[in-house]
């Protein structure tokens, strides 16, 4: 097995080396590779257009509303994407329909690269969804599986939802027009937050359940503690990476120590 990891503008808490070193740790005779962003540099300008118009499409304008397929951006918006494809600057905000970045990433991957024995890792700060045709809206995701892999590290903070308790002292706090800093303080460590020093830890797990979709096709586990449980709200996330007092469920630790042996 052959994992790659890119950083298309990742949290820069994020310390993706150290992501690496951990998945060549538990997957032992892995090769881990570094290649920083999935563009490759020097691309011809008509390339860059190209993709900058196709990212700008992927733009979600309204959550509850699906993209056309013939959505024409806005000037401003593909000279935004052009600038982020050259890395000039790593600003986010609006989400993206999670499944065409993925289509487009994909074309980015050599031909070569594409088989079964090659896991392919995309951090970005890009708040990602899907659309969900039973509630006919876009949902955020913390991450998408497939070739290749997105994990978001704006969708680490965004799409698990906080504690309860936390909404409802924000429409308080909102109410009475105090500062909202105070509100992240009063909970803090209750939540991933942006620049937040565990984000790196966090990461690890949702990098290994890519793994476990390369290896098995099923990246998420029912076990709570396990680092592969599919965690919907911030504390569940919290406690399988960081709390739970062992990372791997006993069926998942199997598949890990059989595939090491074999």
């Amino acid at each position: 097995m052959r994992i790659a990891l890119y950083d298309e503008g990742a949290d820069e808490a994020l310390n993706i080396a150290e992501v690496a070193g951990y998945l060549a740790q538990k997957l032992a005779g892995a090769a881990t590779e570094l290649r920083g962003s999935p563009f490759a540099p020097n691309l011809p300008a008509e390339q860059v257009s190209d993709y900058a118009r196709r990212m700008a499409q992927a733009k979600i304008g309204e959550i509850t509303r699906k993209i056309p397929p013939s959505q024409e951006p806005l000037p401003a918006e593909i000279e935004y994407e052009r600038r982020r494809i050259l890395g000039r600057t790593r600003a986010f905000g609006v989400p993206y329909d999670g499944l065409k970045l993925q289509r487009l990433f994909c074309e980015l991957i050599p031909g070569e690269e594409l088989g079964p024995e090659y896991v392919h890792i995309i951090f970005t700060n890009r708040l990602l969804a899907t659309w969900d045709e039973g509630d006919k809206r876009y949902h955020l995701r913390t991450s998408l599986y497939a070739v290749p892999c997105l994990i978001s590290t704006s969708g680490l903070v965004e799409a698990p939802a906080k504690p309860r308790e936390y909404y409802l002292a924000r429409q308080q706090y909102e109410r009475l027009g105090k500062d909202p800093l105070e509100l992240k303080e009063r909970f803090r460590g209750s939540f991933l937050d942006y620049g937040d020093e565990r984000l790196t830890e966090v990461a690890k797990g949702y990098a290994m359940q890519a793994v476990f979709y390369a290896l098995t096709g099923e990246p998420f586990c029912q076990d709570k503690g396990c680092r592969l449980y599919n965690a919907h709200w911030q504390e569940e996330m919290l406690f399988a990476q960081l709390e739970s007092g062992y990372e791997f469920c006993p069926r998942h630790a199997e598949v890990l120590r059989h595939w090491r042996t074999k």
